[in-house]
Parts: C-alpha cells; structure tokens; sequence
C-alpha cells in the first residue's frame, strides 16, 4: 500500500458541487491499493500515518504526530498511486488492485482509521472527486508498506 500525506491548515472532498467532507489541520492521505496488498497491510500504513512525526515542536522541529497536535486526518482513494510508470510515456495499471477488491480494502483503511483516531474524514471510492487543499510548508511524504 501507497500513502502521499500531505500535512495540510484544512482541506475538503467536493463530488457533484457539494461537500463531501472537511477537515481542519491535520493530514490529507492519498491511498493507492495494490494488487498484493491485505488488512495486516492497511494496518501497518494506518499506524505510520498516524505515528509520521510532521508537525513542528516548540523548537520548530518536526517531532510530532498527527495525534500530539489533536489534528484531523482525511483518507481519499487514489488508484493512480499504484500505477507502474517506469517505462513509457503512459501509466500502466497492471499493479493496481482490482476496484472491487480495492474498494473493500479502502473501507476497511477507513473504518480503521474511524477506530483509531478521533477525526477522520474521507473522499468516496471510484467518485470523480475535487480535493481542495491547503499544504503547510508544504510538506508532502510518501510512505510505503
């Protein structure tokens, strides 16, 4: 599984002109699914987003986690983030979990998430998403389990 945080002052979902969802400061995570990917897996990803030491300490160093600023996190569906490009001018999508296999792994990433963590928002699996956002630094990682 593939995760690109971004730490973010807010951020929000809109599918069809509405809101979706919304989160203040915290963590955006795009999530990409590969085709080997399973539950021990999400669980992994989950705790090293949730662990990921980005947000700054009273010395300006980024020694604290999502959970010590009391921030929120927002987990939207990515497939384009399991995408093979290394080679070609094209993504190819051969890596890439199938939707329906895809989408019960997301919902388990998310429930989990709702489990562990007091504010999670989310995007909506297979949706034509607009994500707005605003990126603090900006810092952006890629985590990989």
């Amino acid at each position: 599984m593939i995760a690109l945080i971004q730490r973010v002052n807010w951020a929000q979902v809109r599918i069809e002109e509405s809101i979706h969802s919304h989160i203040g400061q915290g963590l955006l995570a795009f999530i990409g699914i590969e085709k080997e990917d399973n539950e021990e897996m999400a669980n992994k990803l989950l705790d090293k987003i949730l662990a990921y030491r980005v947000f700054a300490d009273e010395d300006d160093k980024m020694n604290l986690d999502v959970k010590d600023i009391g921030g929120d996190l927002m987990l939207v569906s990515q497939f384009t983030l399991a995408a093979d490009t290394s080679s070609g001018l094209r993504p190819g999508f051969s890596t890439a979990m199938p939707p329906a296999e895809a989408e019960k792994l997301y919902g388990y990433t998310l429930s989990a998430a709702k489990e562990k963590h007091e504010f999670v928002g989310s995007g909506k699996f297979a949706a034509d998403m607009q994500i707005e956002l605003e990126n603090d630094g900006p810092v952006t990682f890629i985590l990989k389990v």
